[in-house]
């Protein structure tokens, strides 16, 4: 059965949490593979308004998007620029299009490393072992949001801040999204006297920190309405 789009949402969210629960109790990101999978299939699924593949273990691909592309999604939660990420050239036949994700643990948020067409990854793949391999440290750009949509947004000095469908934080500045949004978040925090720390003394992350700025900042328009 397949998912709705507000299903894929909320699957996502929760499956977000479940991950940087795991990563406070002290796991690896890195032993987290089957749980970084979902969320990028699940990423992948609302950025192309798709589905996940029906079948287990589907060949070639994760993604059907809503124009009908097969899409290899890979996701690493690999921090730095050390490592790659590797494509089965046995079964890239099936697939249309790739799309390679990291899951930033620094600031909770899903990040793109490559989305193209098939045709297109010839450019920077290196053979190794019968196997396409991709250099994290060439794949690495400015994340890209695919224009999720924003479900929160207010307005402080002359800064936007959004809450996307995801629960990711946007920041803009002059029609320019920035990045990273941490640093400046813990700066408007600090203007704004919200506190940097949860109930536990831990410090927010980047999602939690924007969600109270937001709020802070739509509690004061309401009460000055």
């Amino acid at each position: 059965m397949a998912l709705t789009q507000m299903q894929i949402i909320q699957s996502l969210g929760e499956a977000m949490a479940w991950f940087e629960r795991e990563i406070n109790w002290g796991i690896p990101p890195t032993e987290l593979r089957h749980l970084c999978g979902r969320i990028g299939e699940l990423y992948a699924a609302l950025i192309t308004n798709g589905q996940m593949a029906t079948a287990v273990n589907q060949k070639g691909y994760d993604v059907v998007s809503a124009d009908g592309q097969r899409i290899s999604v890979k996701t690493t939660a690999v921090m730095g620029t050390a490592g790659h990420i590797t494509l089965n050239s046995n079964t890239l036949e099936f697939v249309d299009r790739v799309i390679f994700l990291r899951i930033n643990t620094e600031e909770m948020q899903i990040e793109t490393l490559l989305d193209v067409s098939k045709d297109k990854i010839q450019d920077i793949v290196q053979n190794i072992d019968g196997k396409r391999t991709f250099p994290i440290a060439q794949l690495l750009v400015k994340p890209s949001t695919h224009e999720i949509k924003s479900v929160k947004e207010v307005s402080y000095q002359n800064y936007t801040i959004r809450e996307l469908e995801t629960g990711s934080i946007e920041l803009e500045l002059g029609g320019e999204n920035l990045y990273p949004v941490k640093p400046i978040l813990r700066r408007i925090a600090n203007e704004l006297n919200i506190s940097l720390l949860n109930n536990n003394g831990n410090l927010l992350n980047t999602r939690q920190l924007g969600s109270q700025i937001i709020r802070h900042l739509q509690s004061l328009t309401s009460t000055n309405a």
